[in-house]
């Protein structure tokens, strides 16, 4: 299962994101969940919904610490029995541009 989330403070009193995202991305690395994030998401892998949700929540919890207010966008991909899709997916996509 892959989960894409974006988590960012409204109402701080910074225009940056930059350090309240960096929290949440320190919760995912610590998770040890495979992972990666980009300007505008970030994307973690695993079998256990209730492991990756935790890790979202934690996530949230760490930007509130930032802000009274925060937007979470979040897609999930669910297909059981497929594992490192994180990778394959992109794979897939970069074979058909070769």
């Amino acid at each position: 299962m892959l989960v894409a989330f974006s988590v960012s403070p409204l109402g701080g009193e910074s225009d940056s994101v930059a350090e309240a995202v960096a929290d949440a991305v320190r919760v995912v690395r610590e998770s040890g969940l495979a992972n990666e994030t980009t300007s505008m998401f970030t994307t973690i892998e695993g079998d256990d919904w209730d492991e990756l949700m935790d890790v979202v929540k934690r996530a949230v919890q760490a930007v509130q610490a930032h802000a009274p207010r925060v937007s979470l966008v979040l897609k999930a991909d669910i297909r059981p029995g497929h594992t490192d899709q994180l990778h394959a997916k992109v794979e897939r996509v970069e074979s058909y541009l070769s």
